[in-house]
């Protein structure tokens, strides 16, 4: 049977949600078509479609604007500061929740509340601490700072999952003579697989999007990651009126974080979902 106050209560949830999607696509779909429109184009009639599309501003900003490189240097950054943080995070989230020594929960503790603490707290002693270590314009520092920065967050999302893993499954394998590097490796990390992937795609796409430690860090622009070339371009576009360079850098560095959302976003509901509770 038709409700009326049903269908009112739908459209009530719905509009708000189409308006809001639509706030967020816009700027998007423009800054898309933008970057394949001339600077005349772009001057004469900012908000129309190109008369044809054309992919120069993409090789300028690939090449003449070093995109390219930049691209390469974010990608690098991204896998290996994801693969580290979670070399990191995956023995310290078992050690604390399931081998649970003294301690164990005001270490716990600790960890979640350096989430607390505002990141540009510690940039300046970072920045003397790796320049005394002779590590500053290099890229797998970069990485590694990237992954310890990110270790809270992980272990606060692993040990969610961790928790759910049958104790009796461990005891088993203990019985069986493994040790506990054996349990976690071939026992408890296949069993939070979901845990381990929602951690990764939240990390690299938050390393692909930092902007600041890169900054400070990174002196060499042929190291420049694609947030701080951004800068750079939009900084030049200014003086130079390169928009639609502009536009074309802005859609090489956002594309890559919208298909990689789509493609695994599914991941990130289930493993939010399994990971809310623990048993």
């Amino acid at each position: 049977m038709f409700s009326f106050v049903r269908f009112l209560s739908k459209i009530a949830i719905r509009i708000p949600l189409l308006l809001w999607s639509v706030v967020v696509i816009y700027p998007i779909l423009w800054m898309a078509i933008g970057s394949f429109r001339t600077n005349a184009e772009i001057y004469a009639s900012p908000w129309s479609l190109p008369e044809t599309f054309n992919i120069e501003n993409f090789f300028l900003a690939w090449t003449d604007f070093n995109i390219g490189t930049a691209f390469l240097n974010s990608m690098t950054v991204t896998v290996v500061g994801t693969f580290l943080c979670l070399v990191l995070a995956i023995p310290t989230s078992y050690a604390l929740e399931k081998l649970r020594f003294k301690g164990s929960d005001i270490l716990f503790n600790t960890y979640i509340s350096s989430m607390m603490i505002p990141a540009v707290l510690g940039w300046i002693p970072l920045f003397f601490l790796l320049m005394r270590m002779n590590l500053l314009d290099n890229l797998l520092a970069l990485s590694l700072v990237y992954a310890i920065s990110q270790v809270p967050f992980t272990i606060f999302i692993l040990t969610s999952f961790m928790g759910n893993v049958p104790r009796e499954l461990e005891e088993a394998a203990a019985i069986d003579g493994m040790s506990p590097y054996g349990v976690l490796l071939k026992i408890v990390t296949p069993l939070v697989k979901s845990g381990i992937i929602t951690a990764s795609i939240l990390n690299a796409v938050s390393f692909w999007n930092e902007y600041f430690m890169a900054l400070i860090l990174i002196q060499t622009d042929s190291k420049n990651t694609l947030g701080v070339q951004m800068d750079l371009l939009a900084t030049n576009a200014q003086y130079s009126s390169a928009w639609g360079v502009l536009f074309a850098g802005l859609t090489i560095a956002v594309v890559p974080v919208i298909i990689f959302y789509a493609l695994f976003q599914r991941h990130i509901t289930k493993g939010m979902t399994e990971g809310a509770v623990k048993g």
